[in-house]
């Protein structure tokens, strides 16, 4: 694992205690240099999110991950469930493919 993929694992599982916990760099797909850890996909799963709506388990992960935001995470999908939501529906979308950048630039021509 990269060293910022590593720590948001390590944080996230520390505070949310996860039944499910994936997170993926998909730095890879966006207009960044090789090797870079700017962009994650977080799929957790957490009885602490039972009653919570998205917004507020968000803003947990958010409060959670403060550091690494100001510190050069540029962007998180994130998908949350609580135990009862991952057993009923466990499907998590597939990432849209950036536009952003160089590649949006490429796109037009």
């Amino acid at each position: 694992m990269n060293p910022v993929e590593n720590q948001i694992h390590t944080k996230l599982g520390l505070a949310f205690q996860p039944a499910h916990l994936e997170v993926i760099n998909e730095s890879y797909m966006h207009s960044v240099p090789a090797g870079s850890e700017t962009h994650f996909k977080v799929t957790l799963v957490s009885a602490l999110f039972d009653g919570k709506r998205q917004v507020q388990r968000h803003q947990a992960i958010y409060a959670c991950l403060s550091e690494e935001l100001t510190s050069g995470v540029h962007a998180l999908a994130l998908h949350t469930f609580s135990p009862d939501e991952w057993q009923t529906n466990n499907q998590v979308p597939a990432s849209p493919q950036c536009l952003g950048g160089s590649k949006h630039d490429q796109q037009k021509n």
